[in-house]
C-alpha cells in the first residue's frame, strides 16, 4: 500500500504516504467518525461496512458474490431489498420482502447435448397419366441430416415437418417435398420432384424420364437421381445412395435411404422413389421410396420420395406422392423436461430419452 486516504470527521480529507513496502501500517479511526477504506496492491477493496447512497455500478465481466450463509446466520433486523444465499438444504438464493425471506426459484443453465436424426418430404414420382407416353423418374428423397447440438435449459426448439410433394399429372414432373427444420439448429431440404422429362433437384435429385439426366441432390443431405437410359426406362430417385438408372426398358432402382440407430433399432429414412419401365419398374429404395409403375406412395414420416408413373397408351398410370418428413430427438434422460407440443411419440433407449415428431411442435430442453 502506498497511499490511503478517508474523510476527516469536519470535513476535507486527510493522506497518509507511505514507501510501497511489504510492512504493515497501523492505523486508528475514532469509531464514531470514520471510516477507513484499505486497498491492496491488486486494488482489491476491504470494507466492514459500506453504504452507497447513489447509483452502484459494477463493470468487467466477472460476478458479484453475493453473502453466504446458513438460516440461523441472517441479519437479526432485515429490510426490504436484501438478497444472499442460503446455504441450508443443498442450497438456496433468498431475498427479503413484504416481511419475510423468500426462496427464489431458480433453473439450472447446465447446458446437455441432443442427438437428433431428421427427414425431409420426398418428392414425388413424375407422372403419364395424361397423353404422355414417356417412362418416368421417381421422386427424390427428402434430405437428411444427423448429428448433435447443444441445448440450452428453458430454450423452446421448434420442429418444422415436411409434407411430401404431390405426383404430377398430365405428363409432368412431380413437385418437391417441403423442407424439415429443428430452427435455428437444421434445414432438411425437400426431395426433388421425379421427372416426365429431366427430373427436379432438391435434398435429394428426382429420377429422370425421358432419356433424361437424374437431377442433382443437395451435398451432406443426398444424392443425383438416375438417369432415363431411353424413354422407355426412368431413372430412380436420389436418396442416401444414387437412384440407379434406368436400363433397357426397365425403371431403375429409388436409392437407399440413410440408417440411423437412434431409437435402439435399425431405422431407414429418405429412401429414393422407383422409376418406371415399359418391361418393369424399379423398387423403392429402402427408407420408404415408393416403387415405380403406379400410383406408389413414399411412405408417411420417412421422407421417401414417390414412385414414378407408367407411360404407354391409352393415358399412362398416375405416380406417387412423396412422404412426408420426421425429426428424431434423442436427449438425456436426466435432462429430459417432458414438455413438447405437437404430441410426439416418446420411447427410451437405454440412458436416453427419444421423441419421434411426425407433426411440427417444439421441445423445451
Amino acid at each position: 500500500m502506498s497511499q490511503l486516504i478517508f474523510l476527516a470527521p469536519s470535513g476535507g480529507t486527510v493522506t497518509l504516504t507511505n514507501a510501497d513496502t511489504a510492512s504493515t501500517i497501523n492505523l486508528t479511526v475514532p469509531a464514531t467518525n470514520g471510516t477507513l477504506l484499505i486497498a491492496d496492491t491488486f486494488n482489491n477493496l476491504t470494507v466492514n461496512n459500506l453504504t452507497v447512497t447513489g447509483i452502484a455500478t459494477f463493470n468487467g465481466t466477472g460476478q458479484i458474490y453475493l453473502p453466504v450463509g446458513n438460516t440461523s446466520q441472517r441479519t437479526a433486523s432485515p429490510v426490504q431489498g436484501l438478497i444472499r444465499y442460503n446455504t441450508d438444504g443443498g442450497g438456496f438464493y433468498e431475498g427479503y420482502a413484504a416481511g419475510d425471506w423468500k426462496k427464489f426459484s431458480v433453473t439450472s443453465q447446465s447446458s446437455y447435448t441432443v442427438t437428433y436424426a431428421s427427414a425431409a418430404g420426398g418428392g414425388g414420382g413424375g407422372s403419364c397419366n395424361g397423353a404422355g407416353t414417356f417412362y418416368n423418374g421417381g421422386g427424390g428423397a427428402g434430405g437428411y441430416l444427423a448429428g448433435t447440438y447443444t441445448a440450452i435449459p428453458a430454450t423452446v426448439y421448434t420442429i418444422i415437418i415436411g409434407a411430401g410433394g404431390v405426383t404430377g399429372t398430365n405428363a409432368s414432373n412431380g413437385t418437391n417435398g417441403t423442407n424439415t427444420q429443428i430452427v435455428g439448429i437444421i434445414n432438411c431440404v425437400g426431395g426433388g420432384g421425379g421427372g416426365y422429362g429431366v427430373g427436379s433437384s432438391g435434398g435429394s435429385g428426382g429420377g429422370s424420364g425421358g432419356g433424361g439426366t437424374g437431377a442433382a441432390g443437395t451435398s451432406g443431405q443426398g444424392n443425383a437421381g438416375g438417369n432415363a437410359t431411353s424413354y422407355d426406362a426412368g431413372g430412380g430417385g436420389g436418396a442416401g445412395a444414387v437412384g440407379s438408372n434406368g436400363s433397357g426398358n426397365y425403371g431403375g432402382a429409388g436409392g437407399v435411404g440413410a440408417l440411423t440407430v437412434i431409437t435402439g433399432a435399425s431405422v431407414y429414412l429418405s429412401g429414393g422413389g422407383g422409376g418406371a419401365g415399359q418391361a418393369g419398374s424399379g423398387a423403392g429404395g429402402n427408407g420408404g421410396g415408393g416403387a415405380g409403375g403406379g400410383a406408389n406412395n413414399g411412405s408417411a414420416n420417412t421422407g421417401g420420395g414417390g414412385g414414378a408413373g407408367s407411360g404407354g397408351s391409352p393415358s399412362g398410370s398416375a405416380a406417387g406422392s412423396g412422404g412426408s418428413g420426421v425429426v428424431y430427438l434423442s436427449v438425456p434422460t436426466a435432462n429430459y423436461t417432458g414438455t413438447t407440443t405437437g404430441s410426439p411419440t416418446v420411447t427410451t433407449n437405454g440412458a436416453n430419452t427419444v421423441m419421434k415428431f411426425t407433426a411440427s411442435g417444439s421441445y423445451t430442453a
